[in-house]
């Protein structure tokens, strides 16, 4: 029986998958297995029970991975499962920096008691006219999961698209449109276009990458979209871009007392998650990925160790090994199988970690996995069949 514990309410529709050999507890220090959103775990006692954090959506910022990792605790998110809820409201953000809608509706709040509303309508809505999208370029910074869909919507949309991403994976490049342009440099993108949109994870070399230098190879005029992280746009130098005119607006999902009070910015308190649809999604993936952890071993979308997919376990026994990627650790990992006919063995690394799959022509001991545990760079050897 597996325990596991939800940190945020997560959607009934994921939880739903957890069999009967599942049972839900209060008790975080009993669970094996944590399911969260938001809520902060930096200053949670991990135990020695728990063997995977699940963040159902994309950030994982809330959680102590490195620590987790240092533990064998492998933390997994749900890249993808919240793209089209994102996607959307980008589109949504482009309109209303495009055209002064926001500005048209408070017009017509303040004048509900104008018995001539009608008529001076005519007159008013002079003052809120925009510009269309259909022509114009904009450039796609990260074409993950939510950036191609950006992308291909954009061109939908009849808009001449760029797109960067040094990390461009085959598959998503394959889901890309053939008419979106692929560039190598940012600076291809600052030049050119007319929106930019970013949509890229916060790393050493992302944060405040739009910046004065940035700014200063763009149009005049520009508009900027931020629908990834708030800390990829240098907040001083974007309040001086949107006083001078560089920068026409600013629409993001992450306001804080300073975007806040700049002159023409488009908020939206991180909304781009919070539908029913992609909460469902989101559920669903991360409990799929830790029943597949939990029951077989296999590690999908994690962020602190490797992907690895030995399938399902066909021998008699199977023992995976979190460890250290140190050299001669698979030597010190297969002299305690002495003895016994490894039948498949899979070994992946990331970074720092690796992670080992020893599936055996034999029952899996207890005796085993203390060997493992023993050996100076395991973090955590378990024993799943």
């Amino acid at each position: 029986m597996f325990k596991y514990t939800c940190l945020n309410p997560i959607a009934a529709i994921g939880l739903n998958n957890f069999t009967d050999g599942y049972e839900k507890t209060d008790n975080f220090a009993d669970a094996q297995a944590v399911l969260v959103r938001s809520a902060s775990m930096h200053d949670s006692e991990l135990s020695d029970n728990l063997l995977a954090v699940a963040r159902a959506g994309a950030r994982y910022n809330n959680i102590p991975v490195d620590k987790c990792a240092d533990k064998g605790i492998v933390v997994f998110n749900t890249p993808g499962a919240n793209a089209n809820g994102v996607k959307e409201l980008f589109v949504a953000g482009m309109l209303l920096a495009a055209r002064d809608i926001n500005g048209g509706i408070e017009w017509v709040k303040e004048n509900k008691d104008n018995p001539n509303i009608s008529k001076d309508m005519e007159k008013a809505k002079k003052q809120f006219a925009g510009t269309e999208l259909m022509g114009k370029k904009i450039g796609v910074i990260g074409l993950g999961a939510i950036g191609v869909l950006v992308a291909n919507v954009a061109n939908r949309m009849k808009m001449e698209v760029y797109g960067v991403d040094p990390y461009l994976s085959v598959k998503n490049a394959l889901s890309l449109s053939r008419d979106v342009n692929i560039v190598k440099t940012y600076d291809e993108i600052y030049s050119e276009c007319d929106y930019i949109t970013i949509h890229v994870p916060l790393l050493d070399d992302t944060k405040g990458m739009i910046n004065k230098e940035a700014f200063s190879k763009m149009k005049d005029g520009v508009v900027i979209l931020n629908m990834a992280r708030d800390t990829l746009v240098n907040d001083e130098d974007m309040k001086e871009a949107l006083e001078t005119g560089k920068v026409a607006k600013y629409v993001t999902d992450f306001p804080n007392p300073a975007v806040a009070s700049m002159p023409n910015v488009i908020a939206t308190p991180h909304l781009g998650a919070s539908t029913e649809e992609s909460e469902d999604n989101c559920a669903v993936m991360a409990v799929d990925q830790i029943r597949n952890f939990l029951e077989n071993g296999n590690i999908v979308n994690s962020v602190n160790f490797p992907a690895c997919d030995a399938g399902e376990c066909s021998a008699k026994g199977r023992i995976t090994v979190a460890h250290k990627n140190v050299p001669g650790m698979l030597n010190r990992l297969t002299n305690v199988f002495e003895g016994v006919n490894i039948a498949h063995m899979t070994n992946k690394s990331k970074g720092n970690y690796s992670y080992c799959v020893f599936d055996i022509d034999s029952e899996s001991t207890q005796e085993m996995a203390d060997k493992l545990n023993s050996i100076d760079g395991v973090l955590k050897a378990r024993i799943v069949k």
